[in-house]
This record gives structure tokens, sequence and C-alpha cells, in this order.
């Protein structure tokens, strides 16, 4: 009867401190609101003003997102969506963000009770009662969180999680605009390496042209000894830009995922420009750049594990509880021994001296927090240097481009004289071939020109803050979808 009537005067207490602990769970203080966009630029632009107009003349209407759907190039957009499916580095970002996710479910689960089974099983000589019972326990434990320091955890987690979903956003907008900077680089390699073939060859034709003239006695051996010098170093050039072009490759095969075999295919000509890009305001470009908000929720992370440190100095509770079943082989052994059994207990405990670890954390912790605001502001300055320079790039080499194709309409208008005069008698095949080598090689300055206006817009989408693809709606809910999540009882803000 002994077992009939035990558990049942046990199981009680067990309800009532369960029921105690949730109560001082609820009332226990709530955690401070993490320091909102607003207050943490305050703090880190307390020196700075920020204008409400970009320094470079430039359009202030609202970015365009889908930038590379601007270059109207289908094999770059291909490439794009390889680069997204296999470059390493956005498998790296991606794990990270995979390893941010573990660390909020591991938070997480210090604010919920551990529940576990004991077993026991043994035997040892009559005269060693207590390693004689067997049997299966039910074992409960719980940490109530009285003054937030897990909760506090919790959420420094989620915002470092937070922070690595931003970091992710941000790599695969880089990557987009690193594979289109390797593809504009990739085919302006391609075209110097056929004008700096074409330059080897004219470079020889002067060369036997020269000595040709210094056996029929029109010209020297030094005219001869000259073009052979130009000569070679033309075919060194040539040896160049096809070292050059093969790098190139390499270099996009690397942020495809492909094997560096300088195999892939570059374009037969640069992609055109884009019009004029919109470049809205410089508060815009902070609220739209994935890499900030990265940096504004590591600022939001800090403050948390400062109020975890601070937690950690204040008295601290926990209860643990269980239940369980003895075997009848050791029952048998006493009559007085009951079969079932169970237990409560709390412990409190209060840090008195730690000789000064519990304060050093805590100032460790702001002195993190000091340096999160301090790297926000120094990213935040630096993303709005990168835009500035992009526009001021965007006129100065737009008008570069203007002077450069002048000077390659008037080597052509040139060379077309010089072949005229040539075919009537007034010049010689020297000067048209000299002709040639200077249209060339003013062709190949408008290239690399060109090439490097590309490059600086996709710095100047990438520095806006505006997408590589144009977002998909999400899709629509139906009348049955849940609504927001409520305010969690612990007075935290839902995530």
């Amino acid at each position: 009867m002994a077992m009939d009537r035990h558990p049942p005067r046990r199981s009680r207490p067990v309800a009532r401190m369960a029921g105690l602990a949730l109560g001082v769970a609820l009332a226990g203080c709530a955690t401070a609101p993490e320091p909102s966009t607003d207050q943490i630029r305050a703090e880190a632009f307390a020196t700075v003003a920020i204008p409400p107009n970009w320094s470079a003349q430039a359009s202030q209407a609202q970015v365009d997102q889908g930038w590379l759907a601007a270059f109207a190039d289908p094999q770059l957009t291909a490439l794009v969506q390889e680069a997204l499916l296999r470059s390493p580095d956005l498998l790296i970002a991606a794990a990270r963000v995979e390893q941010a996710n573990a660390q909020v479910d591991i938070a997480q689960a210090q604010l919920r009770p551990a529940i576990g089974l004991i077993g026991r099983g043994g035997s040892k000589p009559i005269a060693d009662l207590v390693p004689l019972l067997s049997g299966l326990m039910l074992r409960l434990s719980w940490e109530i969180d009285l003054w937030g320091r897990l909760r506090y955890a919790r959420n420094a987690a989620m915002a470092a999680s937070d922070a690595q979903s931003a970091d992710y956003r941000y790599a695969q907008q880089s990557l987009a605009a690193s594979v289109a900077r390797a593809w504009f680089t990739a085919t302006e390699a391609r075209l110097q390496l056929a004008l700096a073939t074409d330059l080897a060859e004219r470079g020889q034709q002067l060369t036997a042209l020269a000595e040709q003239r210094e056996r029929i006695g029109a010209g020297s051996s030094n005219d001869t000894l000259a073009t052979r010098a130009a000569a070679a170093n033309y075919l060194d050039a040539r040896e160049q830009a096809e070292m050059a072009s093969r790098s190139a490759a390499r270099a996009l095969e690397i942020l495809l995922g492909r094997y560096p075999g300088a195999t892939l295919q570059a374009a037969v000509a640069l992609t055109p420009l884009p019009g004029a890009v919109p470049a809205g305001m410089p508060i815009d470009a902070l609220n739209r750049r994935p890499d900030l908000y990265a940096a504004e929720r590591r600022v939001a992370a800090a403050f948390d594990r400062v109020g975890e440190a601070r937690a950690a100095m204040l008295p601290a509770l926990s209860i643990s509880a269980g239940y369980g079943r003895l075997s009848n082989a050791a029952v048998r052994t006493r009559d007085d021994l009951e079969q079932t059994t169970s237990s409560v207990a709390a412990t409190g405990t209060m840090p008195l001296y730690t000789g000064g670890a519990l304060t050093g954390q805590v100032q460790l912790r702001s002195a993190e927090q000091k340096q999160a605001v301090a790297e926000y502001t120094r990213k935040a300055l630096v993303a709005l240097a990168e835009v500035e320079d992009a526009l001021t790039a965007e006129r100065m080499l737009a008008q570069r481009e203007r002077l450069l194709s002048d000077a390659l309409a008037a080597n052509e208008q040139v060379a077309r004289q010089v072949d005229a005069a040539e075919r009537i008698g007034r010049s010689d095949q020297r000067a048209v071939q000299a002709q040639a080598l200077e249209t060339l090689a003013a062709r190949s300055a408008l290239l690399s020109l060109q090439r490097e206006r590309l490059s600086r817009r996709v710095d100047l989408y990438l520095a806006l803050g505006g997408d590589y693809a144009v977002a998909t709606p999400p899709p629509a809910q139906d009348s049955g979808a849940p609504g927001p999540s409520p305010t969690p009882a612990d007075g935290t803000s839902p995530r």
C-alpha cells in the first residue's frame, strides 16, 4: 500500500515547484530594448554630418533594382547564375549563416527545461546496499532566467544571426559584381590580344621593309636595327597580352567554381554601357546596403552581450525534479524501501567575490560595444566614399572617353590619308605601317577605358546597395494564414 500512498503526496510538491518557477520566470525583469537604427547612427555620426545630397552631381531618383539586366548581356547573366550556385566563397558565407542559426538554437535551448532519463543497474555484495539499487528516473532541470541573462544571450545570438544573413546577401551582391567585372576584364583581354597580335604583325612587316631598303641602299643599318627592336617589343607585348587573357579567364573560372584551365571563351565585343544611374540620397545608400545592416545588427548583439554580462552579477535560481521507479530485485533487499521515488530541489546562487572576473566581463563587453559602433561608423563612411568615388569616376571617365574617341577618329583619318598618298606614290609603305601602329595603340587605349567604365558602373551599383536581380514578390497569403507573431512573455519584441 505504500507504493499507492506516497507518489501522490510527492507529485504535488513537484507541480507546486514547477508552477512557482514558471511564475518567477514570467515575473522576471524584461530585457532592455536594443538600440534602434536612429540611435546607432546618432552615436556613430556624432561628429560627422551626412549631407542630404551627394557631392558629385547625380540624380536623386530612386536607385533601380536588377542592375544586371541593364547590361542586356545574356551570357553575363548566365555566368552570374552559375556563380551563385557553385562559388566556393558563397558556399562559405552560407555555412556561416547555418552556424549562426545553430547558435540561436543553442541559446534558445538554455531558456527551456532540460529533461533526461537516468538509468542504473549492477550488483555488489549485500553489505553494500546502494549499488544494488537499480531502476530508471526521469529528471528535469531548469535555470530560471530571473534577470534576463539567458534572454540577452538569446537576443545576442539572434542579432548575430541577422548580421550573418545580411553578410550572405551582400556576398551574393559582391559575387555578382565580381563576376561582371571579371567578365568585362576577360573580354577586354581577348580584344587586347587581338590588337597586340596585329601590332606584332605590323612590326614584322616594318622590319621586312627596313631590311629591303637597306639591301637596295635606300636605308641604313640603324633604321633596320630600330625597327627590329620595335618589332621585338611588339612581340613581347603580344606575349604579355596572351598571358593576361589566360589569367583573366582563370580568375573568372575560379569565381564560377570551375577548374581554372583558362578554357572559358570571353565575348568578341564589350558590353555597351547602360544609361545613367539614379543615385538617390546618401541616407538611402545606408538603408539599402546589407553590409551596413549587418554592422548595425552587430551593434545590437554587442548591446545584448553587455546586458548578459551585467545580469551574470545578480543572483541565479535553478530547480531540479525527478521521478523514478526502482527494480523489484533491489526492493526485495529492504522491506521498507519504496518502489517509486521523486525529488524536488531549488538552488540559488549569489556571486559575492570572483576576483573581478564579472566586472571585467562587463568592461570587456562594453568595450566590444564601442568597437561595434566604431566599426559601423567606419563601414558607413567607406560606403559613402565608394559612392562618391564611383560618381566622380562616371563623370571623369566619360570625359576621357570622349577625348580618346576623338584621338582614335583622328588617327583613323590620318591612316586613310596616308594610305591614299601611298597609292598615288606620294608616300611609302613605311608611313602606312607606322600610322597603322599609332591607330592600333589609340584603339587599345580606348578599349581599356571602356572596360574601366563598365567596371566602375558595376562598382556604383554595388556601392549604392542596388541588387543585381529584381526581387520576386512574396506569395499572397490566404485568409487562413497566421497573423503577426505575438510579443513574447519576456517583453522582447518578436524577431
